[in-house]
């Protein structure tokens, strides 16, 4: 089960609200509809939730790069929603490498052996020798662990969040109470 809602700050405080993630493809999406929800430029948060398994966060300030960060990346890259979140520059992949491999996964069929040859080529034949696999996701924490840091939460207590974090978050931002009227 996901949760996904937005905060907004305000020179009153934070404005909750829940967001729909359906039409919601891409980063640039999600920081546009962040940026929608902005009053004057200000900083606004996207928390995006999996039950017991992974939280994100996504700070936009006005124009800025969206900040980003991912509570567990390996669990995340198993979400639709994570996928989003775990960019190429946030996995320090170099970009386009997802279109590099699909495009290598086409010419290479599924027994190892390219298009028209009939020999087959094991399995070691295919692995690289060269050290761990860089296309594969980092488990456990991912991205700017100082997102929040200037808002009341340092970047230590991040890092412990585990369950309920979206909540402990909101708490430590003095949101909790405009973030439960939308939970």
């Amino acid at each position: 089960m996901y949760f996904a809602a937005l905060l907004a700050r305000t020179e009153d405080g934070w404005e909750a609200s829940d967001t729909e993630l359906d039409d919601v493809e891409t980063l640039s999406d999600l920081t546009d509809l962040a940026r929608e929800a902005s009053v004057d430029e200000d900083t606004v948060l996207v928390f995006i939730e999996q039950e017991d398994a992974w939280f994100g966060v996504v700070r936009v300030d006005g124009e800025e790069d969206p900040r980003i960060y991912v509570s567990n990346a390996s669990a995340a890259a198993r979400s639709s929603y994570g996928e989003i979140l775990l960019t190429d520059e946030l996995l320090g992949r170099e970009p386009g490498a997802e279109d590099s491999i699909a495009a290598l996964e086409e010419l290479v069929g599924l027994d190892g052996t390219e298009d028209g040859d009939t020999e087959t080529v094991g399995p070691s034949a295919l692995e690289d020798d060269d050290g761990p696999d860089p296309d594969a996701v980092p488990a456990g924490p991912l991205g700017d662990t100082g997102v929040l840091s200037d808002l009341g939460l340092a970047e230590a207590e991040l890092l412990m969040l585990r369950t309920d974090a979206l909540a402990e978050i909101a708490d430590a931002l003095g949101a909790a109470e405009v973030l439960e009227t939308v939970r």
